[in-house]
């Protein structure tokens, strides 16, 4: 398998040297869960895109602190890239910000959460079982850390995950597209320390909540495994 990773942010100055991106700490997921997958990682932030996109057999859009549903220049010429190779029938995979960027590029729309930040350890439940969703799981647990959440699905997607914080918690277009809003690449103590980082937007309770719920495992070696399988899908 070979995969294009779409990078769309650079991480905060403390965190690039033990971290080095969100493109490497995918690379490092599938390394993890043993997965063999060839990938590239092109910031489009910066206008990197792959020369010969039919080359991959899939795209993936990582998180970002942007907005997708801003009218940032990049954010836009983005938007009308993944359009066209979701035209020409590119695997298109997304997660957080590129769940939400997915979601209103392709005709949904993602905005700003009515009841704020979520963070911390999440549970989610499947919501439909497509062929390639090899799981016998009524549920996971993803890290999460957003305050933006798609609100309303494309027309031709299917929910395939939700909570009652984030009721589309992630989703697919048939064989072609898979969000999900979690982070299956963050490490827990990525994830506590961009906790710390954002203390103050998030508030204390929120934070103390977030940091004790880091008590539980995660599943992203499992997501990392499902986002596999659709791509051999």
């Amino acid at each position: 398998m070979k995969l294009a990773i779409l990078q769309t942010d650079v991480l905060h100055p403390e965190f690039l040297a033990q971290y080095q991106g969100y493109g490497r700490m995918f690379q490092q997921l599938f390394a993890n869960a043993g997965i063999a997958l060839e990938s590239e990682i092109f910031s489009v932030i910066d206008g990197s895109y792959p020369p010969q996109p039919e080359a991959f057999d899939a795209m993936l859009v990582t998180g970002s602190k942007a907005d997708a549903f801003s009218d940032l220049p990049w954010i836009n010429t983005l938007s009308a890239y993944l359009r066209q190779r979701y035209a020409a029938g590119q695997k298109l995979l997304g997660i957080c910000f590129g769940h939400q960027l997915l979601a209103h590029a392709l005709g949904g729309r993602a905005q700003r959460a009515v009841n704020g930040w979520g963070v911390g350890v999440m549970d989610y439940q499947w919501r439909s079982q497509p062929q390639w969703l090899r799981t016998a799981d009524a549920d996971f647990r993803l890290i999460c850390s957003h305050r933006d959440q798609v609100t309303q699905l494309p027309e031709d997607a299917t929910l395939l995950a939700s909570n009652d914080f984030c009721p589309i918690a992630a989703f697919h277009i048939g064989k072609l597209v898979l969000a999900f809003q979690g982070h299956p690449e963050f490490s827990p103590e990525y994830g506590k320390a961009l906790l710390q980082k954002r203390y103050g937007d998030i508030g204390e309770q929120k934070v103390q909540q977030a940091l004790a719920s880091y008590q539980q495992p995660n599943d992203g070696l499992a997501i990392a495994a499902v986002m596999a399988d659709f791509i051999q899908a």
